[in-house]
């Protein structure tokens, strides 16, 4: 019998498989940083009962290093692997402040490319 253990640091890591809905789009900041964004489409796993919906949509953002070169030559319907966290951001926008959540994308890789049709 294998004894349970709780985590002594809070965790906050995700391991995403999925579709890229579009292709990503690079934005400089007035800092002068590069931004990487994109969609990633994500199927549903588990107990889907309590709910029609059969896959999330997810914003992911990748802010710098290597990762950046990777997305640079991804494109929409590739199907890829990211690891990363959650992260909220808070913004202000022309209504106000606002926030969204999105996956802080630290590490990917391209699984396949997407069928040429």
């Amino acid at each position: 019998m294998v004894a349970q253990t709780t985590p002594e640091e809070p965790i906050n890591q995700v391991r995403l498989v999925g579709r890229i809905s579009r292709d990503p789009e690079q934005r400089e900041l007035p800092s002068g940083d590069t931004l990487w964004t994109f969609r990633l489409v994500v199927g549903r796993t588990g107990e889907r009962a309590a709910s029609r919906q059969t896959v999330d949509v997810l914003d992911c953002a990748v802010w710098g290093g290597r990762v950046q070169r990777s997305v640079a030559g991804w494109s929409s319907g590739d199907v890829v692997e990211l690891g990363g966290s959650v992260r909220r951001r808070f913004f202000r926008g022309a209504a106000g402040s606002a926030s969204r959540v999105e996956v802080e994308v630290t590490s990917g890789r391209l699984i396949r490319r997407a069928a040429s049709g």
